[in-house]
This record gives structure tokens, C-alpha cells and sequence, in this order.
């Protein structure tokens, strides 16, 4: 097997002097490194390009394309945190991290964050993600708690309002599923699939790690060198459906126990990736502060006829092959919610936005990412999440402060569109 070399290259910000590492080690692993040394926190994220979402796929080691089981990379997280041994937790607890883990539907995200012997739990974190241990009795014991996890999810109303709402907007698109899957899928799945999916995805190639906080360069990479497990680069590919452009169904209602009816209001847009996503999702994000934002002459109409008693949520849902923006909240009457932000888009398209509120708005957000430069956490999370998008934090800040107004009026065009809209409704 070759291996590549392994290289550091320094990305800095020159505004701020701030700077990170990125490490392409020689096992076939990024590491995204960044030194906090006045901190007494840190926490590592150690992450899998790998969500509910890719349920078909195919290495070199296939012939074609394989489908598997809806709910497997939830399951897969699961199973990985019990080992032949002991839990992980156990494990945890003596080196004293907090420890935990998440499936998206894009990503599976193994986490810890600790103040004390930081290199002992990273050991831990590095060896149990690469030692899967499948058996029929293990696989079988967490249908039942992963059945009753589902059940008890569909007793959420909000995720139920949402869900429904992405049913509505896709109807081939796997990310209209549950992450978890239903107690139908899971039944399906074997330690041999498990297996199959493991090997797929959590190939070095396609995971990374991010540090931030308090430990040295030079040592977390000695830690690398001695636990990191080279492999040859598998060819991993996805398939994911062709989803038409216009949405599967116009509205979704459902009656459960709720006091005011839920209702969530999506738009379904054509999909990005890479850089464009990331500053497509910005426009729009500040298009709906601008939109609906409790100082916007919409968020007073909605108060004023007593629609929104607990406020109005908007935000931008996306990822690969997929982009929407919705708007939740309780209410009365969601048809008139939906009616009157038709009409404050389209008097917006006639009239503009205030501009210099946009500019603050620029501000705020550059803000808000410089803030959480100060949180290991925090900066954990976004140095993922630009790496998954192909960038570093450092351009994304430049991206923030260079979006323009134009391109806030192009996303109001272009996303806010009545024949692409669905609603649901839970009563």
C-alpha cells in the first residue's frame, strides 16, 4: 500500500492573525487543528462523510450499486460505541471526557470535550470509531432500543410537523426520511450490512478531524502516527436520486395532541454544492432576516393580527441535493401566515429592503462567527463544516462580508415562489 506523505499547511487570517492547520496525514486522514493555548478546554470532532441520506452506493470493490436499509448510518453510530470489552462511555469516564455522538443526514460526528488528560480520550475516540464489532446478538438487542427511540420521536409534534413538511417538498429525495429510519427499515439490517457500510464510509479517506483548544500540534499528531490505521482509498461512490423540480405535494395535515395547531411553510429550490452552497445559503439567510425578522414590517403584521403568539422561525435547509427554506411556528390560522408572507415577498421584489439594515446584518454575522472563534466547541463544529463544503473558516468570513445586495434580491426571486411551496400543518 503507499502511503502519501504527511504535510501541515497553515491557514491564516490577516486581518485577525488568527490561524489554524490543516493536515493531510499520511494515513489518508485531514486533520483541521486549531491551538487555543490560553484555554482550558478542548474538544475534538471526529467525523464521517456519511449521513441517513446515502442509502445507495459503491466502492471499487463493487459491481454496481448497492441499496441498503433507510436508518443504517443512525444504527451504525449506535453499534460503534460498544466494543468487545466494555462501552465507551466506561471508558470515557476514567479519562474523564464527555463524550457523544450524532448522525445527520449528511454526516456522523463523534465527539468529547474535556479540560484534563486530553491525548488518553483522544486514544480512546481514535481506536473505537476504527474497531467496529458487529454480532447477530449485539445488531438485534439495538433494534429494540432503536424501535423504541423511533416511537418515541414520532410523539414529538414539532419533528413530526417537520418531517411531514419534507414529505411534502420531496418525493424521491431520501433526506424526506427519517434519520433514524422505521421500525420496518431496521429490521432489515445485519452485522454482515453493517459491515458493508463501515468499510464503505469510514474509510479514512473519507472522514476528518477536528481539534480545537488547549493540546500541541507536534503530539496530537504522534497520537495520529501510532493509532491511525492506512488504507487504500476505496473510490466511494453515491447515487442519489433525480427529485423533479416541483414539490411532491402542496400541503400535509395531521391531527395529534397539541394545544395550538404547529404549522411549517417550506419553499423548494434547486439544489448547490461546494462554495456556491455555502454562499447561496447566506443570501438567503439574510434575505429572511430581512424578510420576516421581528423588526420587518411582516413580523409586526403577524403580531398585530395575533398569528405568531410564540414568534416565527425561518431558515435555510440544505445539503447535497437538496435546498429549502421554511418558516415554523404556532398558530390559529397558518393559511394566513403563508398568505402574508407571499405578499411581503412580493412587495419586497416591487420595493427593495432597507440596505442599511442588510449592512448591520453583515455585521452581525461577522460577529457572531469571530465569537465563536472563542469557543473550542464551537470552532470544532465550523472548521467541519467548512471543510465539508470545500472551504476554511477564514474564507467563509471573507464570504460573509462580501455578499452582497443583489444577490439578496436574487435569492428572494429566485426561492420565494408560491407554485414551490408546500405547507403542513399539525392540529
Amino acid at each position: 500500500m503507499s502511503l502519501r506523505e504527511t504535510t501541515i499547511e497553515t491557514l491564516k487570517n490577516e486581518a485577525t492573525g488568527d490561524s489554524y492547520k490543516i493536515v493531510r496525514h499520511k494515513s489518508g486522514l485531514d486533520l483541521l487543528l486549531y491551538p487555543m493555548q490560553d484555554y482550558m478546554f478542548t474538544s475534538a470532532m471526529f467525523a464521517a462523510d456519511y449521513g441517513s441520506i446515502n442509502n445507495c452506493f459503491k466502492t471499487a470493490e463493487d459491481d454496481d450499486f448497492v441499496t441498503v436499509p433507510d436508518g443504517i448510518a443512525h444504527y451504525l453510530e449506535h453499534k460503534l460505541f460498544e466494543n468487545e470489552d466494555c462501552g465507551v462511555f466506561e471508558l470515557y469516564a476514567k479519562s474523564g471526557a464527555d463524550g457523544n455522538a450524532m448522525t445527520g443526514f449528511e454526516n456522523t460526528i463523534y465527539l468529547f470535550s474535556c479540560t484534563e488528560n486530553f491525548y488518553d480520550s483522544l486514544r480512546i475516540l481514535l481506536d473505537f470509531v476504527q474497531k467496529p464489532y458487529f454480532t447477530q446478538e449485539n445488531v438485534d438487542k439495538e433494534q429494540g432500543i432503536i424501535g423504541q427511540e423511533i416511537r418515541m420521536t414520532m410523539d414529538i409534534p414539532r419533528r413530526r410537523v417537520f418531517f411531514n413538511l419534507l414529505t411534502a417538498l420531496y418525493s424521491k429525495h431520501p433526506v424526506r426520511l427519517d434519520i433514524a429510519g422505521t421500525e420496518e427499515s431496521i429490521a432489515e439490517i445485519t452485522p454482515e450490512l453493517l459491515y458493508k457500510c463501515y468499510y464503505a464510509f469510514y474509510d479514512l479517506h473519507n472522514m476528518v478531524l477536528s481539534v480545537a483548544g488547549n493540546f500541541d500540534v507536534d503530539k496530537l499528531i504522534e497520537v495520529c502516527d501510532e493509532l491511525l490505521k492506512p488504507c487504500e482509498d476505496k473510490k466511494l461512490e453515491i447515487l442519489l436520486p433525480d427529485e423533479p423540480a416541483e414539490v411532491a405535494q402542496k400541503r400535509i395535515e395531521e391531527k395529534v395532541g397539541v394545544g395550538v395547531p404547529l404549522f411549517s411553510i417550506g419553499f423548494k429550490c434547486r439544489p448547490f454544492a461546494g462554495k456556491e452552497l455555502v454562499r447561496k445559503e447566506l443570501a438567503a439567510q439574510y434575505m429572511l432576516s430581512l424578510l420576516a425578522g421581528v423588526t420587518t414590517p411582516l413580523y409586526k403584521k403577524l403580531k398585530e393580527e395575533h398569528l405568531i403568539p410564540s414568534g416565527l422561525s425561518k431558515e435555510t435547509f440544505d445539503g447535497k441535493g437538496f435546498f429549502a427554506l421554511t418558516f415554523s411556528g404556532e398558530s390559529d390560522d397558518p393559511d394566513r401566515v403563508a398568505e402574508l408572507i407571499l405578499e411581503a415577498a412580493e412587495d419586497a421584489k416591487k420595493n427593495g429592503f432597507d440596505e442599511e439594515y442588510f449592512e448591520l446584518l453583515k455585521k452581525s454575522e461577522y460577529g457572531d462567527l469571530v465569537k465563536n472563534l472563542d469557543s473550542p466547541e464551537n470552532c470544532a463544529e465550523m472548521m467541519l463544516d467548512c471543510y465539508f463544503n470545500g472551504m476554511d473558516i477564514f474564507s467563509n468570513a471573507e464570504m460573509i462580508q462580501s455578499i452582497t445586495i443583489d444577490e439578496v434580491y436574487e435569492a428572494l426571486n429566485e426561492f420565494i415562489d408560491s407554485d414551490k411551496m408546500s405547507i403542513s400543518i399539525v392540529r
